[in-house]
């Protein structure tokens, strides 16, 4: 087994642990936070459990940032991102930046006060926008998967 092979499977670990985390906040706890547990315990609740996630959700995006740097440096794959029909390569780091930048940057900075100050105030309108945005990412996140597979093996 080569360093290639290695670093492979742990990018590979490392997207299954970030998006399906990501799939269990948008489809299961903010719609069972939002349809089980009162407006005003909702902020704690899903503050505790996804506080939890973030921590490992940074973990999984720099661990798939730096094999997935690695694989295409030792694959010398960098033209793939002057040709049109390796999209989805543009697709995979798009994604991977716009979520490093919500959990290393963008949620200390200003997005967790922001939230908490909105879920106070209007919870019921705050996790519906938070939904919603969830479901976009997972959408966007779950399309850039597949296409990755599919691209990697070819079928593109």
């Amino acid at each position: 087994m080569d360093d290639l092979t290695i670093a492979r499977a742990l990018h590979v670990l490392a997207i299954v642990h970030w998006i399906g985390g990501v799939s269990l906040v948008t489809l299961v706890l903010l719609p069972g936070i939002t349809r089980s547990v009162p407006p005003k315990d909702r902020l704690s609740l899903f503050e505790m459990i996804e506080g939890r996630f973030a921590f490992q959700a940074r973990i999984s995006t720099l661990i798939a940032g730096a094999t997935g740097f690695y694989m295409t440096h030792q694959l010398d794959a960098w033209y793939r991102f002057t040709d049109p029909t390796f999209w989805w390569m543009h697709a995979m780091v798009l994604i991977w930046v716009l979520f490093t930048f919500v959990l290393f940057v963008a949620e200390p900075l200003f997005l967790h006060r922001w939230f908490h100050e909105q879920a106070t105030v209007a919870p019921e309108k705050t996790f519906a926008l938070v939904l919603r945005m969830h479901r976009i990412l997972l959408t966007l996140s779950l399309v850039t998967v597949g296409a990755s597979v599919l691209g990697a093996h070819g079928a593109l």
